[in-house]
C-alpha cells in the first residue's frame, strides 16, 4: 500500500482530531492505530541488541498504540512531546517531578485540584521541596512570592470547584522573567479552548479521563511540554515508567476523534443550564467563567475559545437536611467525583477546610454540576422537582 499523503501544517482542529496519530497505510489499511498488547520486543541479531537499534526495546518505552496518541496530542497541543500516564493525578505528579527537586520552591494556586495539593503537602514536603499557596487572583502579583529558589510555577484555570480565573499569560510572563518554569491543569478547557503553549504554559496537564474519554469508562493523564521542558519530562517518565494500559490508551484515541463535537455540545448545554439556574430564587450565584456576570469573564472572554460542561453554584441558605432531601432524590443527576462523560452530576464542595491562601465563605451550600448529553427540559424537571424538595424540608424545619 502507498504511504499516507502529508498533511498540510494548517490544519483545524477538528481535522487535526480526526487525523492525527494515525497512519493507515503502515496498519494494513485499518483506519485505526490497533491495541498493541506487550513487554517483551524481540531483536533479529546481538548486535541490534546490544545497541538498541529499532524504534523500540521494552513495553514501558512504548508501543505503536501509545504512539499515536502521544503524537495526536503533540500535534493538537502544538508542543514538543507529549507523555502519557494512567490517570489524571499520575499526570499532575509527572509533571512536577520532572522539574522540581530538594531545595526547591514551588508556587500553588489555593484554588487547586485538592488530589494534587495533598500530592505537594505529602509527598514533595518529604522529597524536600517547599510548597507555598497563592490567592488564583494575584495575576502579575505573582512575582512578589517568587524566591531565588522558585523553580515552578502551577496553574489551573478555572479553579477546582470554585472556578476562580487565573490570568495565565501575566502569570507566565512574570514566571519566565524568574527564570520558573509554569504548569497548568488545563483539563477543564482542554487544548480546543485553551491553547496552553501558546498563552506561556511550559508545560500543560490534561486528564484524559473526563473530555477525551467521554465515557466515564477510562482513568488516563496527558502532559505535554515544549522544547524547553520536554526532555526533564521524558526523563522522568522514563524513570518512573508510569505508563498506562494500552486498552486504555486506546480509548483515549477513539474518544480523540468526537472530543470536539461532544465539548461543543456540554459547552451549549451547560449555558443553557448556567442561564436557568441564575434565574432560580434559590439560588445565590452561579459560578461559570462564560457568564458575563461571572468576576473572571474578561479573562476567559480574552483568553478562552469556548467553555466545558462544568460549572458550580452556590444556594441561599437551607438547611444540610433541606440539601440532602434534594439531592438524594434526583432521578437523572448522578453523584461522583468525577466529569466529562455523557451523564450529568452533581456534588456538594466546601473548600473552607483546606484553604490556606485565601478564604472559602459562599454563604450558603456550593455544588458542582457536570452537564451531560440529556435532553435539557428533562434535566429542568429533575432539578424543579429537587428544589421542591429542598423548600418542603426546611419548611418543616422551621
Amino acid at each position: 500500500m502507498s504511504k499516507t499523503p502529508s498533511k498540510p501544517a494548517d490544519l483545524g482542529d477538528r481535522t487535526r482530531l480526526v487525523h492525527a496519530g494515525r497512519d493507515p497505510s503502515e496498519q494494513h489499511g485499518f483506519v485505526n492505530t490497533p491495541i498493541y498488547r506487550g513487554s517483551t520486543v524481540l531483536y533479529p541479531t546481538t548486535d541490534d541488541l546490544l545497541h538498541r537499534r529499532g524504534r523500540y526495546s521494552y513495553g514501558t518505552k512504548g508501543t505503536p498504540t501509545t504512539d499515536a496518541l502521544e503524537a495526536a496530542w503533540t500535534e493538537l497541543t502544538r508542543a514538543a512531546g507529549t507523555v502519557l500516564a494512567p490517570s489524571g493525578l499520575a499526570a499532575v505528579t509527572l509533571a512536577l517531578m520532572s522539574c522540581l527537586k530538594s531545595g526547591d520552591h514551588l508556587l500553588v494556586p489555593d484554588s487547586v485540584y485538592r488530589p494534587a495539593r495533598q500530592f505537594c503537602d505529602g509527598m514533595l514536603k518529604n522529597f524536600g521541596v517547599e510548597t507555598t499557596y497563592y490567592d488564583p487572583l494575584v495575576g502579575a502579583g505573582i512575582g512578589a512570592l517568587l524566591r531565588p529558589n522558585t523553580k515552578a510555577v502551577f496553574t489551573e484555570a478555572p479553579g477546582s470547584q470554585s472556578f476562580e480565573m487565573q490570568d495565565i499569560p501575566a502569570i507566565a510572563e512574570v514566571a519566565h522573567r524568574h527564570g520558573a518554569v509554569v504548569i497548568m491543569d488545563n483539563t477543564w478547557a482542554t487544548p480546543l479552548f485553551f491553547p496552553p503553549h501558546e498563552r506561556g504554559v511550559d508545560i500543560a496537564i490534561e486528564a484524559g479521563t473526563k473530555y477525551l474519554s467521554g465515557g466515564s469508562d477510562l482513568l488516563l493523564g496527558m502532559v505535554s511540554a515544549n522544547e524547553r521542558c520536554f526532555p526533564a519530562l521524558r526523563d522522568t517518565y522514563d524513570a518512573f515508567a508510569m505508563c498506562p494500559g494500552p486498552e486504555d490508551v486506546f480509548l483515549g484515541l477513539r474518544g480523540l476523534r468526537t472530543m470536539a463535537l461532544r465539548l461543543r455540545e456540554h459547552e451549549k448545554q451547560a449555558l443553557d443550564m448556567a442561564h436557568w439556574f441564575a434565574a432560580r430564587p434559590e439560588v445565590a450565584e452561579v459560578l461559570h467563567p462564560a457568564l458575563e456576570t461571572y468576576p473572571g469573564h474578561d479573562i476567559w472572554k480574552r483568553d478562552f475559545k469556548g467553555s466545558s460542561g462544568l460549572f458550580s453554584i452556590i444556594l441561599k441558605p437551607c438547611s444540610d437536611r433541606a440539601l440532602a432531601a434534594m439531592l438524594d432524590g434526583l432521578a437523572l443527576f448522578g453523584m461522583g467525583f468525577s466529569w466529562g462523560g455523557f451523564e450529568s452530576l452533581v456534588i456538594p464542595f466546601d473548600c473552607s477546610t483546606y484553604r490556606t491562601a485565601t478564604q472559602w465563605k459562599p454563604g450558603g451550600h456550593a455544588l458542582r454540576f457536570q452537564i451531560g448529553l440529556e435532553d435539557l427540559d428533562d434535566l429542568k424537571r429533575d432539578l424543579d422537582a429537587g428544589f421542591a424538595r429542598l423548600k418542603e424540608a426546611d419548611a418543616k424545619a422551621a
